[in-house]
């Protein structure tokens, strides 16, 4: 059976155009992604924004898309993948703007979870519109040009959102970060309508929006005591929510089961748990979605904050870090694991933590003097750990689990480390700001940043040692087979890497 209802035409060049607009959409989610964390700093003293809304300003932004990815997903094999893609990048555009004239952190915000909310339903159509419009013995190309765009993203966003903040363009400091969206949206939406192809899928999946709002509900009632409890002091009711969420939690886990049994369409397929690589794989994507969490936007209030650098210095300090991940990604993927395995995996989580403590040390060492020299190192041994585990990780973790079940497999992995890093960004209040006093004299900023930086970077690399740990349940040998998912199986869920 194929996935849509309309066979890919080889020599319609209309496809080539449609290729370039989704491209455009997936790689302006993936820089939207990085970009803000380093304008962060720019963002709290313009604003005022305390330490809690600097945590959602990224937070929100990544619960809002996981808790939409798999039901924005289905809304468009029900209602066609090119309305909801147009539907999202128009709402992606929209969202942007009202970022960038937030008037108060509050709308800034607000703004940025409608803006996930709205990538939530771009972002799954982009590889099953391409899945549409290609034949199959062109697909190969088109995915290889998909991951050159991820490493493009992953090196470019920081380093676009530190010319934006730096150059102040207009005089409106960090905002151009996200009205840079407003162009390349319009052009999206406009050219996006002419060139690319309706497509549904012939028996699509119902929505559980049920599942979606309990998902919702639970995570929010552990993230917002997070971020909120340090600077309220901790009041009973954090802790009520807190504990409410497990059994919210355990309604959920009730309802999936009901819904499965009713009509086969969950948002949860809970029998993959059985698997146990899957479950096992679950957990090490929701641990180490936590850890990036904890260390993107810790890494950027040292560097900024604590040290007192320029946005750009910071920016480029990163270089290493990104240039790192990419190369041991692909080495990893087409060298290392099909001839070592899962412990090419393992290896990389260890490295990742010996380069964690490395960074450590050095701060410890070197104090506010440290240069951007003197963190490369420790930077490009986190980038090669890092890349070592990021690649082959969802193909690990799909190995074992039955082939009818990949789909929903896969756009799970999405879901929960976008999940993890919303958790990991909620816990920075704990391990980062909990350590530090907000009321500071400016000499006493840069210590107390340091300070919070190795000892939230002590809870990464104690994060690493439980991954590591966590693996010995993966397989051995992970199947090269999510390309033999099924041809019903969405296309945007076979392909998770490619999902920021």
């Amino acid at each position: 059976m194929n996935l849509t209802d309309t066979q890919p035409v080889a020599g319609d060049r209309r496809r080539w155009f449609a290729l370039a607009i989704v491209m455009t959409a997936a790689f302006m989610d993936l820089v939207d992604v990085t970009i803000v964390n380093v304008a962060i700093p720019s963002i709290q003293r313009s604003e005022g924004a305390t330490f809690s809304q600097i945590q959602w300003i990224t937070a929100g932004y990544a619960l809002a898309f996981a808790a939409g990815l798999v039901t924005g997903g289905r809304l468009g094999d029900i209602h066609g993948r090119k309305r909801i893609f147009l539907i999202g990048i128009g709402g992606f555009t929209l969202a942007s703007a009202l970022c960038g004239f937030a008037v108060n952190p509050e709308m800034l915000v607000a703004s940025r979870i409608l803006q996930g909310a709205m990538a939530a339903l771009m972002v799954p159509q982009v590889l099953s519109i391409v899945h549409a419009t290609f034949p199959a013995h062109e697909r190969g190309k088109v995915f290889g040009l998909f991951g050159a765009i991820v490493g493009l993203g992953a090196v470019s966003g920081p380093l676009l959102g530190a010319l934006l903040t730096e150059w102040n363009l207009f005089g409106l400091e960090w905002r151009p970060i996200f009205l840079i969206n407003l162009p390349v949206g319009i052009a999206g939406l406009i050219l996006g309508s002419r060139f690319i192809t309706e497509s549904k899928a012939p028996r699509a999946l119902k929505l559980d929006l049920v599942g979606v709002a309990l998902v919702t509900l639970g995570l929010l009632m552990v993230i917002y005591p997070l971020t909120r409890g340090e600077e309220l002091g901790w009041p009973v009711w954090g802790y009520v929510s807190m504990a409410g969420a497990v059994v919210v939690l355990a309604a959920l886990v009730a309802y999936e089961r009901r819904k499965s049994a009713r009509d086969g369409s969950p948002l949860i397929e809970l029998s993959l748990f059985r698997v146990k690589s899957f479950a096992a794989g679950i957990a090490v994507q929701t641990v180490f979605g936590i850890a990036l969490g904890i260390f993107f936007l810790v890494w950027t209030l040292y560097m900024q904050t604590g040290l007192g650098w320029s946005a750009l210095r910071a920016g480029l300090t990163g270089v290493p870090f990104s240039v790192a991940v990419s190369a041991a990604a692909g080495m990893s993927v087409q060298l290392l694991v099909p001839r070592y395995g899962r412990k090419v995996l393992q290896a990389g989580a260890l490295v990742m933590a010996a380069g964690v403590l490395l960074y450590i040390w050095e701060s410890e060492r070197y104090g506010l003097g440290i240069t951007s020299w003197q963190m490369a190192l420790p930077l490009v041994v986190m980038g090669v750990g890092m890349g070592l585990i990021v690649a082959p990780l969802t193909d690990a973790v799909l190995s074992e689990v039955p082939r009818e079940h990949a789909g929903s497999a896969s756009g799970l992995i999405n879901t929960v480390q976008q999940m993890g890093n919303a958790l990991g960004l909620g816990l920075v209040s704990v391990v980062f700001f909990g350590v530090i006093d907000e009321r500071l004299t400016p000499a006493e900023v840069g210590p107390a940043f340091a300070d919070g930086f190795q000892h939230a970077l002590g809870w990464v690399a104690a994060v690493m040692g439980l991954i590591f740990l966590l693996m010995f349940a993966l397989p051995k040998r992970p199947a090269q087979h999510v390309e033999g998912a099924g041809e019903d199986t969405p296309v945007a869920e076979k392909e998770p890497a490619l999902v920021s």
